[in-house]
């Protein structure tokens, strides 16, 4: 089992866990924001949400399904998760910004999604830190931030995995590329 003492800028949990602060903040700023600052403040925040969760299923969840105990389980629990946040922000992209609806479903999905967060960080993140070799970390944080890079700025309900990410728009690039930096190519 890999230590993980001093992490690097560029280690994939720390990287992961540094958006999750950000999408946190999104949130609350879109909550506490009216009319076209509330919008211009959702429209980050789904697309802050679209290329984590891209990363998340692109570099993450597949090493963690080979990697830590039980893995496919605790994985195939935050694609789950996954897929309902996408779904509920489909809804709420079809919303007035402004309308009592959207603040509801607004606030319910902020829950879940911290919720969730706090899993990946506790259930995945600190058990691939336990396993995973700083430069192991150091090339994953390298291919999130590239699949960050190249990802969708909406999500996509039904694409939380690698294959349907795949299959779903032009991902090969972004996939050789997360892969390359994985290796130690990139």
């Amino acid at each position: 089992m890999a230590q993980h003492a001093i992490k690097s800028p560029t280690d994939v949990v720390d990287f992961l866990v540094s958006q999750h602060e950000q999408i946190k903040s999104l949130f609350a700023d879109t909550l506490s924001a009216s009319g076209k600052e509330r919008e211009k403040s959702f429209l980050e925040l789904r697309r802050m949400l679209a290329v984590h969760e891209t990363a998340e299923e692109e570099v993450v969840h597949p090493r963690a399904k080979r990697k830590i105990a039980d893995g496919g389980a605790v994985v195939d629990k935050r694609l789950a998760e996954e897929h309902e946040a996408k779904t509920v922000l489909q809804k709420l992209e079809k919303l007035d910004v402004d309308s009592e609806e959207f603040t509801r479903h607004l606030t319910e999905l902020r829950n879940a999604v911290l919720d969730h967060a706090q899993h990946e960080e506790s259930d995945e993140f600190a058990k691939l830190g336990e396993q995973l070799s700083d430069d192991e970390l150091q090339r994953m944080g390298r291919a999130a931030k590239l699949a960050e890079a190249i990802a969708p700025t909406r999500p996509h309900a039904g694409v939380e995995s690698q294959m349907a990410n795949l299959t779903a728009g032009p991902f090969a690039a972004m996939l050789d590329r997360a892969r390359d930096a994985i290796m130690g190519k990139g």
